[in-house]
């Protein structure tokens, strides 16, 4: 092990968010030992944590839980580490240092903690283990806030103090700024450590810039992952951070062996989850947010970039650091639900469609497999045919309905859009001239989590029009083993595991459910195309 840098790789810990941190246990063997092979320093194994320890996870109650999983022949020059959140383990569970096991324990700890984790650090430091000290957050500190926290450090003497990027949020110069802070206060023996995000794709280039900074001014130790895994953007990636110190510092990993990782690990982990750069996690960079904000509003398909940052600004700049789905929900709802008369659309709805047969067509992939049988039935019933967030050429139309105001960004431009008038509700900006326009809030059903499924909203609108009967097509679901799930490979945003897609069927048809519960009955509704959904219309 270098003294003067350190490459820590914690995959086994950041990256378990993923995957509830069952990795299983020939895979958490292999991959330590794997990485024992290429070298790197450092080597944080997973959690310690209150919860009972269960085989194939890397979350522990104690160093003799880890020990099995470590190799048999230690490499000297290899340390083992894990991470303990402050408030979420009970640090007696923890047995003295007995060198069969893990070598230090990271503390991680929030800023109002600060001054309560001291003495769970000094548990650390009396069971004989090396401690990193974690704090979360680091721009969230004031000046006198981190020179207070260094003050400590510096009585604890740990091995370690990180700058820990926990929302990506960092740009070269805050990163320079803290250097300069933390390197001219704390005890030089004291490693600096850096763990960053990649919410503005800036991971790997601080990290580089971190190393820089420090060279010949201090010892370090630079977190990284396998791939980059970690919760939504993810890290700084080993292979990367390995290259360029073999480059720029001299340093010896084994990339060969690296490589071999990437194929026999992490492959099979990209198919169980996913991570990486996007424009929410960017938005949660920005906004300095946890990423649960940006998992739970980005589950809601009619959301765009700009609703989430906006939500995310209505947030008081704490909070958005934690996450309150209830509060997220209230917001969201205020953001679809600007308030317009919309007396004179629903007179002119009424009259079109008021007690005449109606057909809706939606986006799935189902409407192309039955297009003569559609078409038929088009032909002999002569509904009023309403187009749902789409505008699709091989079928007549009499409206197209938009509530999804991603989908309607994406059509309005196309050629034909304006062949026929729009129904669009209230939370779709800037109108045409012509457009027969909808409150959006009395369409939505609160307590939900699909409230807000176009399906469903025009259903509600509809049982305000009084049509002859409702017929659905296209309103397939969601399945993780099509590669198509929509008519045209154009309207496709995600894809799908096999978990996520049914989380999202459940959720429609629970809503769909209680449509159907409660809705006035005035008008039959039948499914022309198969639907994973239609068994809750026939109940």
């Amino acid at each position: 092990m270098s003294e003067s840098l350190r490459l820590l790789d914690c995959t086994l810990r950041d990256g378990g968010y993923l995957v509830d941190s069952q990795f299983g246990d020939d895979f958490i063997r292999g991959f330590i030992r794997n990485l024992t092979d290429a070298g790197v320093d450092v080597v944080e194994v997973g959690f310690l944590k209150d919860i009972p320890h269960q085989p194939g996870s890397t979350i522990f109650n104690n160093a003799a839980q880890i020990a099995p999983y470590l190799p048999a022949q230690r490499n000297p020059a290899v340390s083992y580490v894990t991470l303990a959140d402050y408030g979420r383990y009970d640090i007696s569970q923890l047995e003295p240092c007995d060198g069969t096991s893990i070598d230090g324990v990271r503390a991680c700890f929030f800023r109002k903690d600060r001054k309560a984790v001291l003495e769970f650090c000094r548990q650390i430091l009396a069971r004989g283990y090396l401690l990193y000290v974690q704090p979360v957050d680091i721009l969230g500190y004031s000046d006198e806030e981190l020179l207070d926290l260094i003050r400590d450090v510096n009585e604890l003497h740990p091995f370690a103090l990180s700058t820990v990027d926990t929302f990506g949020s960092m740009y070269p110069e805050d990163l320079h700024r803290v250097f300069s802070l933390i390197h001219h206060n704390l005890d030089p023996r004291i490693n600096m450590g850096f763990h960053s995000h990649n919410n503005l794709q800036m991971s790997f280039a601080l990290s580089q810039e971190f190393v820089r900074l420090t060279q010949g001014r201090r010892n370090i130790v630079v977190d990284a992952t396998m791939c980059g895994m970690g919760r939504g953007a993810g890290n700084t990636n080993t292979e990367l951070m390995a290259s360029f110190l073999n480059t720029h510092q001299k340093a010896h990993y084994d990339l060969d062996v690296l490589l071999d990782v990437a194929d026999n690990y992490m492959d099979g982990l990209r198919s169980r989850c996913e991570w990486g750069y996007s424009i929410p996690y960017f938005l949660a960079g920005v906004q300095s947010a946890h990423v649960h904000n940006i998992t739970y509003l980005s589950d809601r398909p009619s959301i765009r970039a700009r609703d989430m940052m906006h939500i995310l600004q209505k947030l008081d700049p704490e909070v958005r650091k934690r996450y309150d789905y209830d509060l997220l929900e209230k917001l969201y709802l205020e953001e679809l639900s600007q308030q317009i008369d919309d007396s004179a659309s629903l007179d002119t709805l009424h009259k079109a469609v008021g007690g005449r047969k109606v057909l809706l067509l939606l986006p799935g992939h189902s409407v192309e497999e039955h297009r003569q049988e559609i078409l038929e039935y088009i032909g002999r019933e002569k509904p009023v045919v309403i187009h749902v967030n789409m505008c699709n050429p091989d079928f007549p139309r009499d409206f197209a309905f938009f509530s999804n105001a991603k989908r309607y960004d994406f059509w309005h431009t196309t050629t034909g859009f304006g062949d026929s008038p729009c129904i669009l509700t209230s939370n779709i900006a800037d109108p045409p001239a012509g457009s027969l326009c909808v409150n959006i809030h009395k369409l939505l059903k609160s307590g939900f989590r699909h409230t807000d499924n176009s399906t469903l909203v025009l259903l509600r609108l509809l049982d305000h029009l009084s049509p002859e009967s409702v017929a659905i097509a296209g309103f397939d679901g969601y399945d993780a083993a099509k590669k198509e799930n929509f008519v045209s490979r154009q309207l496709e945003r995600h894809s799908y595991d096999a978990a996520k897609a049914a989380e999202i069927n459940a959720g429609i048809r629970e809503v769909l459910q209680n449509y159907f519960d409660t809705y006035s009955g005035s008008f039959p509704v039948q499914f022309l195309t198969p639907s994973r959904f239609e068994e809750v219309c026939r109940k």
